[in-house]
């Protein structure tokens, strides 16, 4: 069979393995629709559901509210208790400042050990959990703060925005002589772990002879004997609410009007506003949107195999932004109904999954045969396009695949042959073009750097050699000899030119290098560290030609580095009787893909350079016997490795 279906054209492939594809979508009508009248069926069962869900959903709305009118009423008393508190606390605090104050005004201490002993006394007093007694001036001074002493609070504001502060400070100046006022606000204190706003009660007076507003303040859930009452009868509710079952797994929860569940069975304080049911609706916000009605979602618990549709009615509780949903599964209200749709859902399930599956072994076999050939190809093509040209498409059997893939093989060898042919060309022409640019630049350098030499060599044998400006004319006599070698060595390249061996000694020669290059200006910024083993021998080189291939990597290096960094320059001796010379820089690195070429003629990557400085570098370096290597890490840096014999042959 496979080899069957290999033989085949295209369009025979896909008749024979995506035909029997067609007859899958009738069995998937067949259970949409199957479907489609099992949720009708559902519909009209469900409905007969709804009044048990409407009566215990009022019941536990006037569980709620009659829960609210008696805590109204126990409210309000306390509240009035806690004034009553708040003024005593509030007087006696006053009553401390007068007394330290008629002890300054007898002469028995000065006014700052008044103020003082006021302070420590009033810091004393606690109201209920956390409140506290504060003083502060008219202008929002705290004289006395268990914690924000000296601050200014003029400007502080409440819960709902209101700058409370300034309305304190403004009703105390205007206020009668012993007379105590009050105010409350809503206030969330982050330092006690609130996450809500609380109402907090201040009783102040106001000592005119200090300027002093003195505040008792306190948290109207704390400072009550009754809370610990209200919070055992509020619980008490709660668990009211939640031992009514309805059915054998439904039951009442409460939530406010943001989600946050304040009455569950086992998700009491989550807020769920983004909760999903099964089919990826968002059936809480939808709830807390309507605030009352009905709602129909399919939902799976963790324990149930499968999803089970449920049924909510719920209502909003106003005085407490409370939405009350009393909800049950429809298969526990119709449990023998539900049987017989749980028959035909199940039939329809094992039809459908096993077209599915069907239709899906034979897509997977389809897509094998067909797309494996052409992943096979697009990886080829990716490769080529790399510049892999020697790379291959495996060509099978006989069709139209196979037949793209040997001409895509022969275009390929095609284009090879073609590459290797225009490099050659284009090598020859460099080495063409090189020789007609060298013959030119000799003639138009050599003439200028002789009259340079000429000049130099006159103003040298004018002067002694203690005149400090001697060592300047000998550098530029000695760099224009060494210009014009540089000159021969281009018009030279195409044949090789020989070096003239001279007994240098490397680390003298290095040293002078690093003097001269040191100064240069791309080596600003650059700090050239030398690490030469002093016990290295002498070696037998071109000076000349060792010292251009020293400055070309010196000046390469500061090149990458042009933010400044480090170059190290190490010497050594290595096994086999050779030194070893090393360039390492701290500079931007190389790319891995331009280490291959980065020694081929007429090759730079800077916009001004000739290509032909390592070139050169490399050539010098072969003719000496020796080697030269170059590793770089991109964003660490590069080091040059140069290798040369103590001992050679003659050349």
């Amino acid at each position: 069979m496979g080899t069957f279906i290999t033989s085949l054209k295209m369009r025979g492939k896909l008749l024979s393995l995506v035909l029997p594809l067609v007859i899958g979508p009738i069995f998937i009508v067949a259970g949409v629709i199957g479907y489609i009248a099992n949720q009708q069926a559902y519909l009209g069962i469900t409905k007969t559901s709804k009044d048990d869900l409407q009566h215990m959903s009022a019941f536990s709305i006037d569980l709620l509210n009659s829960h609210h009118q008696q805590f109204q009423v126990y409210k309000q008393d306390r509240f009035r208790y806690l004034n009553q508190e708040l003024s005593t606390l509030a007087a006696l605090s006053y009553n401390l400042v007068q007394n330290e104050h008629n002890q300054y005004s007898q002469g028995r201490i000065n006014l700052e050990t008044a103020k003082r002993e006021a302070r420590q006394a009033l810091k004393k007093v606690n109201v209920g959990e956390t409140g506290y007694i504060y003083a502060m001036t008219s202008r929002g001074d705290l004289q006395v703060h268990i914690a924000r002493e000296g601050e200014n609070v003029f400007d502080e504001r409440d819960e709902n925005g209101r700058y409370f502060i300034r309305e304190i400070c403004k009703t105390a100046r205007n206020s009668k002589p012993g007379e105590t006022l009050f105010i409350t606000y809503p206030w969330r204190n982050e330092v006690l772990g609130d996450t809500k706003p609380r109402n907090k009660i201040i009783a102040y007076r106001y000592f005119r002879e200090w300027d002093w507003i003195i505040a008792a303040g306190g948290y109207l859930d704390e400072t009550s004997e009754q809370a610990a009452f209200e919070k055992k009868s509020f619980a008490a509710l709660k668990e009211s609410i939640k031992s009514k079952k309805v059915g054998a797994t439904g039951y009442i929860y409460c939530m406010d009007s943001k989600g946050t569940f304040t009455v569950h069975p086992d998700s009491e304080g989550k807020n769920l506003i983004d909760a999903r049911d099964y089919d990826g609706n968002l059936f809480i916000k939808e709830m807390c949107d309507k605030r009352s009605g009905w709602i129909r979602y399919p939902w799976k618990n963790v324990t149930d195999k499968s999803a089970r549709m449920k049924i909510v009615r719920y209502e909003y509780f106003e005085p407490w932004d409370w939405i009350v949903a009393v909800g049950s599964y429809e298969d526990e209200f119709y449990r023998e109904a539900n049987k017989i749709k749980s028959h035909i859902m199940i039939s329809m399930i094992l039809l459908i999954l096993g077209v599915g599956a069907t239709s899906t072994a034979m897509v997977f076999r389809a897509s094998t045969i067909i797309t494996s050939p052409i992943t096979h190809m697009i990886e080829v093509i990716r490769r080529v396009k790399r510049g892999h040209l020697d790379e291959r498409m495996v060509v099978n059997g006989a069709d139209e695949l196979a037949e793209m893939a040997g001409a895509f093989n022969r275009m390929t060898e095609i284009i090879r042959r073609n590459r290797e042919m225009e490099a050659s060309l284009a090598q020859q022409g460099k080495m063409a073009s090189l020789g007609v640019l060298s013959s030119g630049v000799a003639h138009e350098i050599n003439n200028p750097l002789g009259v340079i030499l000429g000049y130099a060599g006159y103003i040298e044998g004018k002067m002694s050699e203690d005149d400090p400006n001697y060592k300047y004319i000998h550098e530029i006599k000695r760099e224009s000899k060494r210009c014009k070698k540089i000159v021969q060595d281009l018009l030279s390249y195409a044949r090789t030119p020989r070096p003239t061996l001279e007994t240098t000694d490397l680390n003298g020669l290095l040293q002078q290098i690093v003097d001269f290059a040191a100064n240069h200006t791309d080596m600003r910024g650059v700090e050239i560290v030398t690490e030469f083993a002093p016990d290295i021998p002498k070696i037998e080189l071109d000076g000349d030609q060792m010292r251009q291939v020293a400055i070309n990597l010196i000046l390469n290096a500061g090149g990458a580095m042009p933010e400044g960094g480090t170059l190290t320059i190490r010497t050594e001796s290595v096994a086999d009787e050779r030194i070893r010379i090393q360039f390492r820089d701290s500079g931007c690195g190389i790319p891995t893909e331009n280490l291959d070429k980065i020694f081929e003629p007429f090759y730079t990557t800077k916009e001004r350079g000739t290509g032909l400085g390592l070139a050169i570098t490399k050539q010098i370096i072969d003719q000496h016997h020796g080697e030269i290597t170059i590793e770089s890490t991109i964003g660490e840096g590069t080091c040059v490795t140069v290798t040369l014999p103590i001992n050679k042959e003659e050349l």
